[in-house]
Formats: structure tokens, C-alpha cells, sequence
């Protein structure tokens, strides 16, 4: 099998992931700001990972508080503590980057990060221009439905690639998931963090490095 373009998630695949408890306090953080000085340690959690449309529509009641505008706030929030870890040194591309540099296709980063957060990091590291397309999450409640493995990003990058014959890497079963999604292969990335990690899907692929693209896309 032949590919003319790959497509990467972002968080564990090209740039390490935020930790938990940043992402968790920045929420918390998004709460003080909308005018809640204690929320409740679980709302805070369900905002952090995973919210869902209903999810936010019934924290937000509890609270008093506009889902919409607590969104826009918490996405904004979140996206520059993710941009502080960036600048500070402990969110950083992994070492094998640039085991990419000469990898003759089309590629593009899909993320369920925030477009903020995707674009910044585009921006702040090195060896990001090769990347033709690089789509995050609008700051709103709608764009959670459209996370993987839900295909629309995925397919709004293939488009803007030209995209022929695809190959989406990713480290989530999500990934996977959207790439079937997509109508298009998938190659699951066992990071540090995912070594060990028991998949409920298949994927076309299973690689350890970037580096193993080289013997995949042909």
C-alpha cells in the first residue's frame, strides 16, 4: 500500500500531551472567571476531559451560567495554559519530528485541541511548516460534537491536501475510529503512554516511531 498523504493527530503523536492537572486548573480557572469561586471539584473534572454538549448544558445550569459563554471562556482558558507549557518548556515536539522531514507525501495535523492551541504550536515549534493543513476545534459547544471519531476535521484536512490514498496516525482509539470514519487507514502510534495500552479497535497499522512511516508509505 502507497500513500500521497499522511495525517497526524496532535497530542501525543507530534508534541507531547498537557498534563491532567494544568488542563484540569486552567478549567477551574474558566469557572473564577465566569464568576464561580468554588465549583464543585467533579464539575470541574467534567469540564476538563470529555465534556459533552449535554454535559455542559447541565453544569452551566447548576451555576447559573450561559453554556455557550462558559465554553468560549473555559476553550480560551485552557488554550493558553497549554500555550504557557509550550513556552515554558515542558510541552515540546517529540525527539523523532524530524524523521518526517523527508517523507515525500502531503500531511496535516488533525487535533481535538483548540484551533488556538494547534495554531500557536504550529507557529511556536520548528519543523511545522511541512504541515499543509492543521485543524483544531472551534471555541464553541457544537465543535465537541465534531471531535474524533467523528470524521468532519479529518476530512476538511484531506480536502485541503488533495488527498488521494490517506493514512491518519493517531495514539487514541478515537483515531482509529475516525480514520474508518474517514474512509481512509489508520496507523496507532504506542507512545511512552501507550505502550501497554489494550485496543478495542483494529488499526491498518501499529507503529512505535515516527521513524516506522518510512516502511509504511512507500
Amino acid at each position: 500500500m502507497t500513500y500521497d498523504t499522511v495525517v497526524f493527530d496532535n497530542d501525543g503523536v507530534l508534541v507531547g500531551r498537557t498534563r491532567f492537572d494544568v488542563l484540569r486548573d486552567a478549567t477551574r480557572d474558566a469557572f473564577v472567571e465566569c464568576g464561580v469561586e468554588e465549583p464543585d471539584s467533579d464539575d470541574v473534572e467534567r469540564m476538563t476531559i470529555g465534556a459533552t454538549p449535554g454535559s455542559v448544558g447541565t453544569v452551566c445550569q447548576t451555576y447559573d451560567l450561559d453554556p455557550g459563554s462558559f465554553w468560549r471562556t473555559r476553550d480560551d482558558v485552557v488554550s493558553k495554559a497549554q500555550q504557557h507549557e509550550a513556552r515554558a518548556g515542558r510541552k515540546t515536539p517529540y525527539d523523532d519530528l524530524d524523521e518526517l522531514s523527508d517523507l515525500d507525501v502531503e500531511m496535516g495535523i488533525v487535533s481535538s485541541n483548540q484551533q488556538a492551541t494547534v495554531d500557536f504550536l504550529v507557529d511556536h515549534f520548528e519543523g511545522f511548516e511541512r504541515f499543509g493543513a492543521a485543524y483544531g476545534r472551534e471555541p464553541t459547544i457544537h465543535s465537541l460534537q465534531l471531535r474524533k471519531p467523528n470524521p468532519h476535521y479529518i476530512e476538511q484536512a484531506l480536502g485541503d491536501l488533495d488527498a488521494d490514498d490517506a493514512l491518519f496516525v493517531g495514539d487514541n482509539e478515537s483515531d482509529v475510529r475516525a480514520a474508518e470514519n474517514a474512509g481512509i487507514d489508520s496507523a496507532f502510534i504506542r507512545r511512552p503512554h501507550r505502550r501497554d495500552w489494550d485496543l478495542n479497535v483494529w488499526p491498518t497499522w501499529e507503529i512505535e516511531e515516527l521513524s516506522d512511516l518510512h516502511d509504511i508509505v512507500g
